[in-house]
């Protein structure tokens, strides 16, 4: 077993959990889960960044209440997976692409390898954004998508044009592994509640920082100069008006309304254009919806209930 169990976050009954390697030879931690009985498809469940497996065992857990069988994973470089680089605790990513190596692994070595169809996925943040890329590339392995709160733009930097250009800059000078100026190894998800932007829940933050502390080699610090480059260069190709104009999946994109992560006007713009496309906002909801308090929690499934065929709640 390569999942890890605190007394207020154990592994959901079930679990099968391992390694795929990709094609560039990257180790990438997964886990699937089956309902106990009957079977509705499979969800994929894709994180955003900084997070783990094991942040989501409430939500694995939502799932197979609803008769879906669940698969997930680490991208590279955190959580369980592979890390990068010698310090563990930089998030770095060499081009944003190789992300899409840890989902062809997944996808073809647990997804459609092992887990009963319809497929749908479930991506949060950077997994959004992710997953936009390999639905623009042609992949087409899910029948329905639910976003929540994609990355398309980043909201908490005051000066995004000098942080793009800055980016841009450092990393060709050869400073693209360095931590992001004010950065540094903090494990995100032990900084203080009262200081975080991403949840109103002080029990579901607690219960993410305590499996950090328990278990530190799961959590992640800041990101590194190379990792914003890469993301704002990829930002930047989802949000063109010709690539838009691509995406022919079914979507459902969910914003948060208190949301100061991403931006909510670039989510907002995207599904506007989208031809499949759809767009619900939580309103007061911090940017990680599925780790808010049960009331905008709620919302968030109702929207999903009714997105998903055979969705349906316990």
């Amino acid at each position: 077993m390569t999942l890890h169990s605190i007394p207020s976050n154990e592994v959901p009954e079930g679990a099968v959990s391992g390694f795929v390697t990709t094609a560039d030879g990257r180790q990438i931690r997964f886990a699937r889960w089956r309902p106990a009985s009957g079977c509705r498809g499979t969800v994929a469940l894709f994180p955003g960044r900084a997070e783990f497996i094991e942040k989501y065992f409430e939500v694995v857990r939502d799932l197979l209440a609803r008769g879906f069988a669940v698969a997930t994973l680490d991208w590279r470089g955190q959580g369980g997976s592979q890390r990068l680089l010698r310090n563990p605790r930089k998030g770095h990513v060499r081009r944003f692409s190789d992300y899409q190596l840890d989902l062809e692994a997944f996808g073809r070595q647990v997804l459609l390898a092992d887990c009963p169809a319809p497929h749908f996925a479930l991506a949060h943040s950077m997994g959004g954004a992710i997953l936009l890329e390999a639905i623009i590339d042609g992949r087409r392995w899910f029948d329905r998508v639910v976003l929540s709160g994609p990355l398309l733009d980043i909201a908490l930097v005051p000066y995004p044009a000098l942080a793009r250009t800055l980016a841009a800059t450092l990393s060709a000078i050869g400073f693209a592994r360095a931590f992001v100026p004010g950065g540094g190894g903090t494990l995100v998800n032990t900084l203080p509640f009262a200081t975080n932007l991403v949840t109103s829940d002080p029990e579901r933050y607690a219960r993410s920082a305590a499996v950090v502390e328990a278990h530190p080699e799961l959590g992640l610090g800041a990101p590194t100069i190379g990792w914003v480059h890469q993301t704002y260069l990829a930002m930047a190709a989802l949000r063109s008006p010709e690539v838009m104009r691509e995406i022919r999946q079914p979507l459902l994109m969910i914003a948060a309304g208190d949301e100061r992560v991403v931006s909510n006007a670039a989510i907002q713009h995207m599904a506007s254009r989208l031809i499949a496309g759809a767009y619900v906002t939580v309103p007061a909801a911090r940017h990680e919806i599925l780790m808010e308090r049960d009331i905008f929690r709620a919302q968030f499934w109702a929207a999903f209930d009714a997105f998903i065929p055979g969705s349906s709640p316990f």
